[in-house]
């Protein structure tokens, strides 16, 4: 009886890890896949979609190495509060200007992470220039020793096409009338529209007035049907404006 009990005993702790196992196992699995996911979300939210750097550079622990790193503390201490704001910082001379725009929908959280990563790669990128830009997936910065505050900068700097749809009329139609909504749509300086299978996105900088965003993403749209004219997808970004569109598949972070 004693021997009985004893090999039922060895029984039920062998049925009891059984279980266990999997669990620990399939446990273990979905955390993998978690963070596999999470990675992917940080590293598209953090990806850059261009850089620029001024040919000019200034010397290390000078007045303007100092200004320039006062801009960039206060571009970070601001993003926790509010997407969008500038900033002169003059009180050794050498002046250095500098703003960043997150996008409208972000929350303030992610508008700071993104700011931060944004100035951690211009450090490395563009490291001594005196201005340089950086355009994130879901955040802008940019600084100079020049004033470009309120300037309306149409110059197209990146763009992204996708593979072409061929002329399949019914999406091409919807695209135009999405990104005709978005230029002459709610009049803000962040505005998104769906239609149908169609995803689109647009943002400004905030230190333009509402009409020279207004032209803005006017010109971007006009660029973006020129040059991405039959595409599934196309991103298209000036100097102080973006324009950007889906159909399917790719989605607009």
């Amino acid at each position: 009886m004693h021997a009985m009990t004893h090999k039922l005993s060895k029984a039920t702790r062998a049925l009891k890890l059984y279980p266990l196992k999997m669990i620990q196992t399939l446990s273990l699995s979905l955390l993998i896949l978690s963070l596999m996911f999470s990675i992917i979300s940080i590293s598209t939210a953090n990806s850059n979609v261009y850089v620029q750097c001024s040919q000019l550079n200034f010397t290390s622990m000078t007045p303007y190495d100092s200004n320039v790193n006062s801009l960039f503390t206060s571009l970070v201490d601001s993003a926790s509060i509010c997407n969008f704001n500038k900033f002169e910082i003059a009180p050794l001379n050498d002046v250095v200007y500098g703003l960043y725009q997150c996008r409208g929908d972000l929350s303030s959280p992610n508008c700071k992470d993104c700011v931060s990563n944004s100035i951690s790669q211009l450090k490395t990128i563009c490291p001594m220039s005196r201005g340089g830009a950086i355009q994130l997936e879901e955040c802008f910065v940019k600084y100079n020793e020049a004033s470009f505050f309120g300037e309306d900068d149409k110059m197209e700097v990146y763009k992204r096409c996708g593979p072409s749809v061929g002329y399949n009329y019914d999406v091409l139609n919807n695209i135009d009338g999405v990104l005709a909504y978005l230029v002459d749509g709610n009049g803000q300086y962040f505005r998104r529209y769906d239609f149908a299978t169609i995803q689109s996105v647009a943002q400004c900088v905030q230190d333009l007035s509402l009409s020279d965003c207004q032209d803005c993403l006017s010109e971007a749209s006009r660029h973006l049907r020129s040059e991405c004219e039959t595409s599934t997808w196309g991103d298209m970004y000036l100097g102080k404006c973006y324009i950007r569109y889906t159909d399917h598949g790719k989605i607009l972070c």
